[in-house]
């Protein structure tokens, strides 16, 4: 007899606090005697509930929660190179993401695909590892910047005057997500001005720039347990209706789940991240 699925886990979730006298920035650029990232933003672990929406995933949605789940399979499977990804997987993926949020126009800008290796320092481009700490991905002027840099000139001026979100798809590859599997914040949870701080994302030729999470204990952490390759979560990482109606942001991240079981298969997924406008 299978073992019920935990309604929900406590789990040590990793939050940003930015530093005093400084700006926040996290660099791109790894550190040789460590293999991780340069930053002047310093993690704090806090231990948090966790709850299993198995069962209960018509409770969120983009609108509400910022973030929600669909049983979506995919025709591409292999996701061997980013060559086969960007001609098969994105392809599907553009119309997947039309059929599913009512939008008129999708642009994928880049994607990552993750697999966990305890140990690996390297985390180059093709050796990602899942992230281990609460974050959102754009802030609204790097949401803004993103459309003007993906989208040709005479077009984005006029997209920008109507709504526009950064959506991004994130889904298990070769095996069920048990092993470190995502979690992500209710909007309905959050402060958006107290509880984030824009950190600055310094890459070699230009900068981004991505938001801190603080901790709050308020915040409303869930997750989908073991999101097998034909699930799918949608991420809000940016809205541009922000008048109080709809999520804006999802801040989300990576944890180490108690009750993964010891023969897992080490998590592997992809994330597409996607601009997306409504007419």
């Amino acid at each position: 007899m299978a073992a019920a699925e935990p309604s929900r886990v406590k789990a040590a979730l990793n939050f940003s606090v930015p530093p005093i006298g400084e700006r926040a920035y996290i660099s791109t650029h790894t550190d040789q005697s460590t293999g991780k990232f340069k930053t002047s933003v310093v993690q704090e672990e806090k231990e948090v509930l966790i709850e299993n929406l198995r069962g209960k995933e018509d409770t969120v949605n983009l609108d509400t929660a910022g973030f929600q789940f669909f049983k979506a399979p995919a025709v591409h499977k292999s996701f061997a190179n980013n060559e086969e990804v960007e001609k098969e997987y994105y392809p599907e993926s553009i119309e997947l993401l039309k059929k599913l949020t009512g939008a008129s126009k999708v642009v994928l800008f880049d994607h990552t695909i993750r697999r966990r290796r305890p140990g690996q320092m390297d985390d180059s481009p093709e050796r990602r590892q899942p992230v281990a700490f609460a974050h959102v991905d754009q802030t609204t002027e790097a949401s803004i910047a993103r459309v003007h840099r993906h989208l040709p000139a005479d077009e984005a001026p006029e997209l920008l005057k109507k709504r526009f979100q950064i959506i991004n798809l994130w889904r298990p590859i070769s095996a069920n997500a048990l092993d470190h599997p995502l979690t992500l914040c209710d909007y309905r949870s959050v402060d958006p001005e107290k509880d984030t701080f824009p950190v600055a994302l310094v890459y070699p030729d230009r900068e981004g720039e991505t938001m801190g999470v603080r901790y709050s204990e308020k915040y409303q952490w869930k997750y989908l347990r073991g999101m097998t390759p034909e699930e799918i979560v949608l991420i809000k990482c940016f809205d541009s209706q922000q008048d109080g109606s709809v999520a804006i942001f999802t801040p989300h991240t990576g944890f180490t789940d108690p009750t993964t079981p010891h023969d897992a298969p080490l998590r592997e997924s992809i994330e597409l991240r996607a601009l997306v406008f409504y007419d």
